[in-house]
């Protein structure tokens, strides 16, 4: 008997790691000391002692059960973005630049040119976001996890300067709020949708006119990162004064999370269009609209509020990082919490 007969394979995760190292190289910072392959990953601060008070902040975040989608069309290249995506942007959501990520791969068994795929994942999410990838662990788990599945989580690590955290509590009434286009369905709420529609390879290969893609890809397209368009703001002299990433919880959970209190918040559903996908999840599954403002972002993947003065400068701002902002709403007095009209 032998580890490999007990189920593990060094060599697979050798292998793995040589695999993933050409995608891994293309997300590296000045700041990463060292190589991939350590015991840990090393990252200099040198480039942050001009900040005033340098402030640490991190999230860490998986994808649910939407890698289940990902093993139905066996299509692993951007579960990862998700996995990035989820951490960074309640970094980007604080204020913080996010400096660095890393990975972990829980799997029935490894395939090292699968484990690689879901790494380019991971390592554009990292591109995407400005983040270094410098390091992570795939493990094997048999006889715990089906040899065909795997589970994908991570965290990241960000700097602000603490006079930029954005915690709200300079909001006022008549700020305006402005909401940036999700991607879809992004990482949250995958439960329901496997409820929803039927979990086959024929099910998400039907196409849908309203959707113009197949129901699988519209399900499975990566979550938006949104460190690009809260740096632009910032770079363009707006203050964002409150921040929330819209994920498990939707409206009603989260945009409360972003609010002082004695601040309502006003959002007006029709001052954008819902995309196709989350009519079509609620046709299907006949579920209340409140309970879809509940659980999913409904288009709107982070909403931030600023200042009256400053809404076409921020909108300008998130349009140049490549993104979609609509005015969706503004800051009342009142019992802190959120009114959707």
């Amino acid at each position: 008997m032998d580890y490999k007969k007990s189920g593990v394979d060094i060599e697979a995760g050798y292998k793995s790691v040589e695999l993933m190292k050409e995608h891994v190289k293309k997300t590296m910072r000045p700041e990463v000391l060292g190589g991939l392959g350590g015991f840990s990953g090393a990252f200099s601060l040198d480039k942050i002692k001009n900040m005033e008070n340098p402030t640490l902040v991190s999230g860490t975040d998986g994808c649910g059960t939407k890698v289940k989608l990902a093993f139905l069309m066996d299509k692993h290249d951007t579960i990862g973005i998700d996995c990035v995506a989820m951490c960074v942007n309640d970094i980007a959501c604080a204020g913080g630049e996010p400096l660095f990520f890393l990975d972990y791969i829980a799997c029935g068994k490894n395939y090292p040119e699968k484990i690689a795929t879901i790494v380019k994942g991971v390592a554009e999410g990292c591109i995407q976001s400005g983040a270094a990838l410098i390091g992570g662990e795939t493990a094997e788990h048999p006889g715990l996890m089906p040899e065909d599945e795997y589970d994908l989580a991570g965290f990241a690590v960000g700097v602000v300067d603490e006079k930029d955290i954005i915690t709200g509590k300079d909001l006022a009434e008549g700020d305006v709020l402005i909401g940036m286009a999700s991607s879809g369905v992004h990482s949250n709420g995958f439960s329901l949708v496997r409820k929803v529609f039927e979990m086959t390879k024929e099910s998400l290969d039907t196409y849908y006119d309203e959707l113009g893609k197949t129901l699988g890809e519209a399900l499975l397209a990566p979550t938006r990162i949104y460190v690009k368009a809260l740096k632009s703001i910032k770079d363009a002299g707006v203050t964002v004064k409150a921040c929330s990433h819209i994920t498990g919880g939707g409206f009603y959970e989260n945009i409360p999370r972003m609010l002082p209190e004695g601040m309502h918040a006003v959002v007006r559903k029709d001052s954008y269009e819902v995309p196709a996908i989350f009519k079509l999840l609620q046709k299907k599954g006949n579920i209340a609209e409140e309970m879809m403002y509940n659980t999913y972002n409904m288009g709107l993947g982070m909403i931030v509020a600023v200042s009256p003065d400053k809404v076409d400068a921020a909108m300008e701002a998130i349009k140049a990082a490549g993104d979609v902002p609509y005015v969706v709403g503004e800051i009342k007095a009142g019992e802190k919490g959120v009114t959707l009209c």
